[in-house]
């Protein structure tokens, strides 16, 4: 029994594996692009099930396809969209620019399973063929960016939210139990006028807070989809019914406010809903990347550095040196975010291939878009569950680099001006006693008013005068 099948296609005849759901054209895309290892994911397939159902559902009700070879048909999309035959979706990402040998691929993928289904053998386009009945009113151009903006939003909706919600969260109650503990602030990486843990925690979680916000407008964009203006935006060949059918049923099957675009021309000859989408997944890398970083350096040392919280330890940080633990979530966080980052700058180089009334680097934007949105939800997901919520503060670190700060200096400007307590600082410094000695001795002050002064809570609350309440923590 021979391992190959003979198959054609308008350039001519083309070995196939013989047990391949595949035909003619992804067999040529899969001799002619060997470039890389990277292949769309089960939410891009899953997308282009979904679009290959509903095109076939719609063409059904407009009376387009027979009743018989719709239900084969929609039954073989559904078993791609289920992810039954991931194995036989084998291109390489970097192909033609519209993304053509992929939509050919489900085409005759979801053909042969409808032929089989209905009793006729692999491989022979009847009664089900894969331009005439699976790509009816379609084309690549208008097919490869819907599934793009479904596949995104999919997976902005199950995992990215989520995730960045979760972060989020652990932030706000690790702002709330860490509240109490007043802390040095720091600006240029030098030591700065105080503030609260809790405080530094907040602001971390409002910018998980805003990534959200960012995230969830972009996807109004997204919503917008192209199917229906098949080559070039004129939807040629396209029954006028057939779009707003089948949108309409992916949006009542996605629970999603999916609209035919406004624009055809726009929407497929230019890609910046998807440009726009991977800057706010930049933006959002960006955050969760800084928030990773000064969680390390919090954590820094713990001898040598500043050791004011205590990360879970995870795993044996050495091959060397016995009992080093390192920060290995953040770290793992960063490095997400610099490919994000990157990917960011692949997809805008991407929204300048549109050419005309077409894009030309499809394939790859909607491969480093899908993959900034999983990598960016897993990564948050991470540094919530296995960092940010087993943190400890060390409360008596906080406490000893806090008052060996000289800058709480600040808090006496009010009482004796800038330039007299610059003296004190300098003094304080040289003689190596503390600022509320070194006020005393310089004779400044009364006890009471630099014990009100230099009241380190009040100074996290703001306000002009010294001392405006709180609670005593001076040195």
């Amino acid at each position: 029994m021979t391992d190959k099948r003979i198959e054609t296609d308008s350039m001519g005849r083309v070995e196939v594996p013989a047990g391949a759901l595949y035909g003619a054209q992804t067999q040529r895309a899969v001799d002619n692009f060997t470039i890389s290892e990277w292949r769309f994911g089960r939410r891009f397939l899953k997308a282009l099930g979904l679009v290959k159902w509903a095109a076939a559902r719609s063409n059904q009700q407009l009376g387009l396809l027979e009743d018989e070879l719709a239900v084969a048909i929609q039954a073989g999309a559904e078993e791609v969209a289920r992810g039954d035959h991931d194995a036989d979706f084998p291109l390489d990402i970097f192909q033609t620019g519209s993304g053509t040998s992929t939509n050919m691929n489900a085409n005759e993928v979801i053909a042969n399973l409808a032929n089989l289904r209905l009793g006729f053998d692999l491989g022979a386009k009847e009664p089900v063929h894969p331009n005439d009945h699976v790509n009816l009113c379609q084309s690549s151009n208008d097919v490869i960016p819907t599934v793009t903006h479904l596949a995104a939003l999919l997976a902005i909706d199950e995992v990215l939210l989520p995730a960045l919600q979760h972060l989020q969260a652990a932030l706000a109650a690790k702002a709330q139990e860490f509240d109490h503990i007043v802390k040095s602030g720091r600006t240029h990486l030098m030591d700065a006028t105080p503030v609260r843990l809790g405080q530094e925690f907040g602001g971390y979680a409002s910018q998980a807070s805003h990534s959200v916000a960012r995230i969830r407008a972009c996807r109004q964009d997204l919503m917008e989809l192209a199917l229906g203006g098949t080559a070039v935006g004129t939807g040629v060949n396209a029954h006028p019914g057939f779009a707003p059918g089948a949108i309409a049923l992916l949006a009542e099957r996605l629970g999603l406010p999916l609209t035919e675009a406004s624009n055809h021309f726009e929407a497929q000859s230019a890609r910046d809903a998807v440009v726009a989408a991977s800057g706010a997944l930049k933006a959002g890398a960006v955050s969760v990347a800084r928030i990773a970083n000064d969680l390390r350096w919090l954590a820094s040392g713990p001898a040598s550095g500043l050791g004011e919280i205590r990360l879970p330890g995870l795993q044996p940080g050495s091959s060397i040196m016995p009992g080093k633990v390192n920060p290995v979530i953040p770290e793992a966080v960063i490095q997400v975010a610099a490919q994000i980052i990157g990917n960011d700058a692949a997809i805008t180089l991407g929204g300048l291939g549109s050419m005309f009334e077409l894009n030309t680097m499809m394939p790859l934007m909607a491969h480093d878009l899908l993959f900034s949105i999983e990598a960016l939800a897993a990564g948050s997901e991470l540094l919530a569950s296995k960092c940010v919520e087993g943190i400890e503060a060390d409360e008596k670190r906080c406490s000893e680099l806090l008052f060996g700060s000289l800058v709480l200096v600040t808090a006496l400007v009010p009482a004796i001006g800038y330039d007299a307590a610059a003296r004190v600082s300098k003094r304080a410094y040289e003689t190596g006693n503390t600022l509320r000695q070194t006020v005393l001795d310089m004779g400044m002050m009364t006890e009471d008013q630099v014990d009100q002064a230099l009241d380190v809570r009040s100074m996290t609350e703001g306000g002009l005068e010294p001392g405006h309440g709180g609670t005593k923590g001076t040195q």
